[in-house]
């Protein structure tokens, strides 16, 4: 019987551990994500009421011009053979060339995602600071004053539109109280001073140890990263409550204060803890939404990130530097994601 299992298990190959297959299926499931993530954007491409030959040649090229462009462009050929052309180019790093600055997209989307980085990191740190302990106390002192406020931040957040709230933040804090700097990254007068090392203005000028630089950067950048902290910390603080009551209903929770437990540590030693590795996947879906949702900021605030360069190269019919920006956004929201997952089973060992 032995003899038969063992030559079974010879006929069917190796088995493999079970890590090496959940690799195998995250890889799997990555790759035909972001493969469906390139043909949406070539459909889009493709669906788009633009003509691309006329985007790069103009409208008062010959005929002759036109057809020479099309057949460049790769347009004669047919739907599948375009596709693969263009997922072979985007392997490569090749989103081809911007037709509004005349610089390959790799290029100008290395020279705008600093800035979206920067402000969207700075929001999630603002919704993370304020979110996770006002989800906390909301959950504690449930029905009281501190859960009816936590509501209310939470319904303005989900329920205001951005674009009013940047407008009137503006307004105030800018135009009448004078509180901050106004739109833009930097002023005039500190344009170049500083070396670009990372891109990011903050972390360039504290390493310049240029705190002149630093100041007016920080005021320039508070109000758009406060604007997206508070939608960021909307979600933190209602997905935070919910996860705590549900723990502060639980049968550990009654025993360790039977035990006589400090209030303090039963909330934060015991409760909060179980739901730190849900928070992880919260947070990394918070950030990447501020990631790519940022547009409508960077166009109010003038923030010259990659949302604000897709807005302007979608106006300009620019549909190269749209669609590898639209691939970069994906692409980091998918691993954004896989990462959150990674670090769920990381820190839950039921996960593993």
């Amino acid at each position: 019987m032995t003899d038969v299992t063992q030559h079974s298990e010879d006929r069917r190959g190796p088995v493999l551990p079970p890590w090496l297959k959940k690799l195998a299926a995250t890889l799997l499931t990555v790759a035909v994500t972001l493969l469906g993530l390139l043909f949406v954007t070539f459909m889009i491409g493709r669906v788009m009421p633009i003509d691309p030959v006329l985007a790069v040649i103009g409208e008062r090229a010959t005929q002759a011009q036109y057809d020479a462009a099309f057949k460049e462009l790769g347009l004669d050929k047919s739907l599948i053979e375009q596709f693969y052309i263009y997922v072979r180019d985007v392997l490569s790093g090749d989103f081809g060339k911007s037709i509004r600055t005349g610089q390959p997209v790799t290029t100008d989307i290395a020279r705008v995602f600093p800035a979206t980085l920067e402000l969207a990191t700075l929001g999630t740190i603002i919704g993370i600071v304020l979110g996770v302990p006002l989800g906390v106390m909301a959950a504690v002192y449930r029905g009281s004053w501190i859960d009816q406020l936590a509501r209310f931040v939470g319904l303005i957040g989900y329920s205001m539109p951005i674009f009013w709230l940047g407008l009137v933040g503006l307004l105030i804090f800018y135009g009448i109280l004078d509180w901050v700097e106004g739109p833009g990254r930097l002023g005039v007068f500190f344009q170049g001073l500083v070396p670009e090392r990372t891109g990011l203005l903050l972390v360039d000028s504290a390493i310049a140890g240029d705190w002149t630089v630093f100041k007016d950067a920080f005021g320039h950048i508070i109000l758009p990263a406060c604007l997206l902290g508070y939608y960021s910390l909307a979600y933190i603080s209602r997905m935070t409550r919910s996860f705590m009551l549900e723990q502060l209903n639980s049968e550990y929770v009654t025993t360790a204060r039977v035990k006589g437990l400090s209030e303090r540590k039963v909330i934060w030693r015991h409760a909060f803890r179980n739901i730190r590795i849900q928070l992880i996947t919260v947070i990394a879906l918070a950030y990447a939404n501020l990631l790519e949702g940022s547009v409508l900021t960077e166009i109010i605030f003038a923030w010259p990130g990659l949302g604000s360069y897709i807005t302007t190269s979608l106006l300009a019919n620019d549909m190269n530097s749209v669609l590898g920006g639209t691939v970069v956004i994906g692409t980091i929201f998918v691993g954004l994601n896989i990462f959150s997952d990674l670090l769920y089973r990381f820190f839950d060992p039921r996960a593993k």
